[in-house]
């Protein structure tokens, strides 16, 4: 029994097995956290969360980059490794201390009622970026166990402290401790997997730090670009709508949050066909399908079940929203759409297409502010994300025809690495 646990572990099923975890208890923490707070308190909470989201763009380009270099050249793994730790340790001060400075803007453009609130916020973005570097290496290096314990731990312990926290002190400034609290957890997992730290004998000019913190500054903006679509709008609930009227937008956006986040293992799996030309544009169509054949059982479930449905969002605080909740539905399985082009696009090399990401974003901004309800503000951001989503499709198309590359693929491709 011991041994088939271990294989598991050290395989890619473990991988989606711990990622399932921490989705469902990161999804756990949110109905907890919206029905202790209720739709004022968890509105706040909701925005800061989202705030984070966009935050941890940083991290997975961290990743991205760490993953993507060690797999491709294993023979360079110490040098990578040292790298990226240099890399990590000074993006995650020197980001917490942005964030700390701007506090006092993110108190007010997400209507917090404490600048402690947006201080907590700041010291987030050191332990989130951490986990980022943390887990590349991991992922690079195929220690499925010690990467699948760090994802365990990325959403059991906010579960758990967030819950308690919230329990005893049900307000915004102790549900973001809670979260900050629990956000070190992965960070330990981390420390402990990489204690023992590798030293380069031979250094390649490829590898240095500002060559990682290039590539990794370009992995993150096209997924910056993408978490800032798909969390600006609760910042956008926040200011054209009264604070109740906002909690339940956050309400709505659960379901959302849900429908984007559970298929996630789709991009997972994926990801690796669409980075191989033979594969690329079978691998890009079946999860496509595969993602919008999930979405739509789940819609459905969100209109004939509503009344279920409404208690995994909050309950009866949030039930003035329980009719609209189908369409938040189709939002979750729009944006997980969307997310899965966006990594296409980053597996083909691809960079002009994410400006129409930035267009998109820069849309939904400018119509959400003319929203007055929640009805108002989810179908502004339903059509302008199925608006999104038939262009990439058609840029898709376009390129992968006949294994057709970007310009920006054909001159990555001949810059050596």
């Amino acid at each position: 029994m011991r041994d088939t646990l271990l294989r598991v572990a050290n395989s890619s099923s473990g991988i989606a097995v711990s990622m399932a975890m921490m989705n469902v208890t990161t999804y756990g923490f949110v109905i907890v956290a919206s029905r202790l707070l209720g739709t004022e308190g968890y509105g706040a909470l909701a925005a800061s969360l989202n705030l984070l989201l966009v935050v941890s763009v940083g991290a997975l380009g961290l990743q991205a980059t760490a993953a993507r270099r060690i797999s491709a050249e294993p023979e360079h793994v110490a040098q990578i490794e040292d790298s990226i730790l240099r890399v990590t340790y000074r993006s995650a001060a020197a980001l917490g201390l942005i964030l700390m400075l701007l506090s006092p803007v993110i108190q007010r453009v997400l209507n917090l009622d404490h600048l402690g609130s947006a201080l907590i916020i700041a010291a987030c973005a050191v332990p989130l970026t951490l986990t980022g570097g943390f887990a590349g290496i991991l992922q690079g290096e195929r220690r499925w166990a010690a990467l699948g314990l760090l994802y365990v731990m990325s959403g059991v312990p906010r579960l758990i402290i967030g819950s308690l926290l919230i329990a005893w002190r049900p307000s915004e400034l102790w549900s973001l401790i809670g979260v900050a609290v629990s956000f070190f957890a992965p960070v330990l997992v981390g420390l402990w997997a990489l204690r023992h730290r590798r030293r380069p004998s031979v250094a390649h000019p490829a590898h240095t730090g500002m060559a990682l913190l290039k590539e990794s500054i370009s992995n993150g903006q096209a997924l910056f670009a993408f978490f800032a679509l798909s969390s600006v709008d609760i910042i956008v609930a926040r200011n054209v709508m009264s604070n109740d009227e906002s909690g339940l937008y956050a309400g709505g956006l659960i379901l959302t949050k849900a429908m984007l986040f559970l298929p996630q293992f789709v991009v997972v799996v994926a990801f690796p066909s669409m980075a191989t030309g033979g594969e690329r544009r079978r691998a890009l169509v079946v999860s496509l399908s595969l993602v919008a054949a999930l979405g739509a059982v789940g819609t459905l479930a969100a209109w004939l079940l509503s009344g279920i449905a409404i208690r995994f969002v909050g309950g009866a605080d949030f039930a003035e929203v329980e009719p609209r909740l189908w369409i938040f539905a189709i939002l979750g399985t729009l944006l997980s759409m969307i997310q899965l082009l966006v990594y296409s696009v980053l597996a083909r090399q691809g960079k002009r297409s994410v400006y129409v990401v930035w267009a998109a974003l820069i849309a939904l901004v400018g119509v959400g502010l003319s929203a007055d309800s929640v009805l108002g503000l989810v179908t502004v951001v339903v059509l302008v994300d199925v608006a999104l989503l038939v262009v990439l499709l058609a840029i898709s198309a376009w390129f992968l025809r006949e294994g057709a590359a970007e310009p920006e693929e054909t001159v990555a491709a001949s810059v050596p690495q």
